[in-house]
């Protein structure tokens, strides 16, 4: 188990212990937490599971897929450069103690 922050856009904060090899959408979703809502159910094919990552998962992250990328493109909150979609990150031990703070909006 890999545990992470969650910060959903009211400010609220939960700390989620993910199973390794989850993804942190699947995580969002199992634990109630507010801002992700995975339209697609994790193929990469909504950009509803877009959030912002800080910088321990940014150093922690291999670089965003093309497939993740064109999905980006298609954020309805605003794009940072520290923008992922949650489905696309899967806990790992690597990731232990960082955060992921979520748009005001996903549509």
């Amino acid at each position: 188990m890999t545990t992470l922050t969650y910060i959903e856009a009211s400010g609220q904060r939960t700390d989620v212990d993910v199973p390794d090899g989850w993804s942190l959408m699947q995580a969002a979703i199992a634990n109630g937490i507010d801002g992700i809502l995975g339209e697609c159910g994790g193929s990469c094919a909504c950009a509803t599971c877009h959030c912002y990552v800080d910088d321990l998962l940014m150093a922690a992250l291999p670089a965003p897929s093309a497939s993740e990328l064109d999905m980006l493109d298609n954020v309805s909150a605003e794009r940072r450069p520290n923008s992922r979609l949650a489905c696309q990150i899967k806990a790992s031990p690597a990731l232990a103690g960082g955060s992921l703070s979520l748009p005001e909006t996903q549509e």
